[in-house]
């Protein structure tokens, strides 16, 4: 049978005794099969999450009534089920460096992300040529202090008239408002070098050049209303040495800010990526 049959459940709910089994016992009943599971019960929180990869089904309409049920029962606070053959629909947004783009459309053009782009968003013009080169309309909306709001509307706009399901900051260099914030909340992902708090502002990789790091990294996480404090979804990281000029430090953090973003992205895509309070659970 063709993968376009198969789908993905993911859940999260108070941990008790029995989830598994009520779970897998219902997709067993409608005669499907399981083709990955993966799970966690968290002792701190005391949550359990689930993500189960079944298949083959046409369609899952016959499920609702039970999985209703079934969500009732386990008191969820989180319970999708999606078809693999759906890609979800990326708008990213970017500023004036554009690694982290480039990245992820040219992943998405080589079927290495599983996702559909169908706009991108600046506050600069600079990448319009790049975003027609693969077909994807681009919208310059510059910002200031006096236009923010205006701004932040009109794509709130964008984001419901192409059904966007997640916004993806692409070295996006302006802090989102918290209206946006809220009304996106676990849908917007962002990517920033590992040196916060240490080396805050302009140029960060030439103030660890200045201190002589060993180490420099970069963090993608869920964006919230406080600034770099969202849950993380992935990290990564680097040694670097005395040798090594300020540009090359740049160079090594851009590869490795359009690494973590990438897999963050897709972690996500996949149904990967749940939520857990303050942080996540990633099953990568």
């Amino acid at each position: 049978m063709p993968i376009t049959n198969d789908h993905i459940l993911t859940l999260s709910c108070p941990d008790k005794p029995g989830i598994i089994h009520a779970v897998t016992g219902l997709i067993a009943q409608h005669n499907l099969n399981i083709l990955d599971l993966q799970q966690f019960s968290d002792p701190s929180s005391q949550k359990f999450f689930m993500r189960v990869h079944f298949g083959h089904a046409e369609s899952t309409s016959h499920l609702t009534d039970s999985f209703t049920a079934l969500n009732k029962d386990l008191q969820c606070e989180k319970f999708n089920m999606r078809a693999v053959s759906r890609k979800p629909r990326v708008l990213i947004m970017v500023s004036k460096i554009g690694h982290c783009l480039n990245d992820l459309l040219f992943r998405v053009k080589t079927n290495q992300l599983g996702i559909e782009v169908p706009v991108i968003v600046s506050n600069h013009p600079d990448f319009r040529d790049l975003a027609a080169s693969y077909g994807i309309a681009f919208h310059h909306l510059p910002v200031t202090k006096d236009t923010k709001i205006e701004q932040e509307t009109a794509i709130l706009q964008l984001i419901k008239e192409n059904e966007i399901d997640l916004v993806v900051l692409a070295r996006y260099m302006q802090v989102l408002s918290p209206r946006l914030c809220t009304e996106m909340s676990g849908r917007i992902i962002n990517i920033h070098h590992s040196f916060l708090p240490s080396f805050k502002g302009a140029k960060p990789y030439h103030q660890a050049y200045d201190r002589g790091v060993k180490i420099i990294g970069a963090t993608a996480h869920f964006v919230t209303a406080d600034l770099d404090e969202g849950p993380i979804i992935e990290q990564g990281v680097r040694r670097v040495d005395h040798s090594m000029s300020a540009r090359e430090l740049v160079d090594e953090g851009s590869n490795v800010e359009s690494q973590v973003l990438a897999a963050a992205v897709k972690w996500w895509s996949e149904e990967r990526v749940l939520m857990n309070e303050g942080k996540t659970v990633v099953f990568n």
